[in-house]
């Protein structure tokens, strides 16, 4: 392939990735077209050191338009006070439960064990698994619970208004909003069985109780560090639904609040989110520098030579598009446009950093310390 040809394809798959995320945006499901019933539902919180965050997310799910049968806090070994904090909202009009943390037993993963701990203690059917640094809008339940209904879905993962404030956050978090829109269509995600294709976010999960059980519940996914892909995985394979929406109108999150935890958190989870396959993770580099950082490169190079003007123009001009695109749907940062790759720079360091994690068989993660091997490195 000639290296003008190359520009040609960089530009001609930076359109298509555009393409895909306004059919995407279509197609995405965000809220239910009725009201659903009512029905008792228990909301599940693991907390680990979550002291800055659990009274705010309390908060918001007191002040939710659809009150929660129960509330239960699963204290995972913090030092921090998190306990505190859950013990003053106990006397909220919802009934607030905390949950003494267990040792974590060999195999498990700490967050799997807290959530498989909150499934067992919950008494109701419907389970609504959510992070400490999740705030749950008014209307967020009954979207839910009304998306569960008209898609008849037996697992509802939804991915929230992402809150940033320090520059790596804005770099790095917003890939994710790309990474949905830009390479499979979403509306596979409900529409087919196949667990290869799948997007999921463990943020906002709710789930059906015979649907968990029916696949072992937590204990089946015990070892897994990427938990929230590996159960819905397992639902798929089992023939359960699982539906993937927008949660911009359902849920706010500031997932991490510096630069170290940005790299570390996406560190932990990019290449065993890939499966652990080296091939795959290949795939996804080429796929990303292709579509998102060679046109970029191009476009000094045509300065030099006017043949790779109009691949460069094409290929930038699409990029821009498309992170314009995010920034006017989901609230992400005008920076993102400018500073577009070094993101995307960003991201394959990231990406070359977590498959070096896994080859070296530890990761560490809110002050724990897991023994981990990619397949490939078994």
């Amino acid at each position: 392939m000639s290296l003008l040809t190359l520009a040609y394809v960089a530009a001609a798959l930076a359109l298509v990735t555009y393409g895909l995320s306004l059919f995407n945006f279509v197609a995405w499901p965000r809220r239910p077209r009725s009201v659903p019933p009512a029905r008792p539902i228990s909301v599940l919180i693991p907390a680990r050191n979550e002291a800055h965050n659990i009274k705010a997310a309390l908060h918001a799910l007191v002040a939710n338009q659809y009150h929660p049968s129960e509330i239960i806090v699963y204290d995972d070994g913090s030092d921090d006070g998190t306990a505190d904090a859950v013990i003053e909202m106990m006397g909220a009009t919802v009934p607030v439960h905390l949950v003494d943390g267990k040792p974590l037993p060999k195999g498990w993963i700490g967050k799997v064990h807290a959530c498989h701990r909150l499934a067992q203690e919950a008494k109701e059917d419907l389970l609504l698994f959510l992070d400490a640094d999740v705030r749950l809008k008014k209307e967020g339940i009954m979207y839910l619970l009304g998306l569960m209904d008209a898609y008849s879905a037996d697992m509802v993962s939804a991915f929230p208004e992402q809150k940033t404030a320090t520059f790596w956050e804005r770099m790095v978090i917003p890939l994710l909003h790309l990474t949905y829109m830009s390479w499979l269509p979403l509306s596979l995600i409900w529409r087919t069985e196949d667990p290869r294709l799948l997007a999921v976010n463990g943020q906002v999960l709710l789930c059906k109780r015979k649907a968990l059980d029916a696949i072992g519940g937590f204990e089946s996914i015990r070892s897994e560090i990427v938990d929230d892909m590996a159960l819905a995985r397992r639902m798929k394979r089992y023939g359960q639904r699982v539906l993937f929406v927008d949660g911009h109108e359902i849920a706010t999150c500031r997932m991490y609040r510096s630069k170290r935890e940005v790299f570390d958190g996406f560190s932990k989870n990019l290449f065993p989110g890939l499966g652990g396959s080296d091939a795959l993770l290949a795939l996804v580099l080429t796929l990303y520098t292709t579509a998102f950082l060679l046109p970029w490169l191009f476009l000094p190079l045509s300065l030099i030579d006017s043949a790779y003007f109009i691949p460069a123009l094409l290929g930038v001009g699409a990029n821009l598009l498309h992170r314009s695109l995010l920034v006017l749907l989901f609230g992400h940062s005008w920076l993102t446009l400018p500073f577009h790759p070094l993101g995307i720079v960003t991201f394959v360091g990231i990406a070359l950093r977590s498959a070096r994690w896994y080859r070296d068989g530890k990761v560490s993660w809110r002050g724990r310390a897991y023994d981990v091997r990619s397949p490939g490195g078994r």
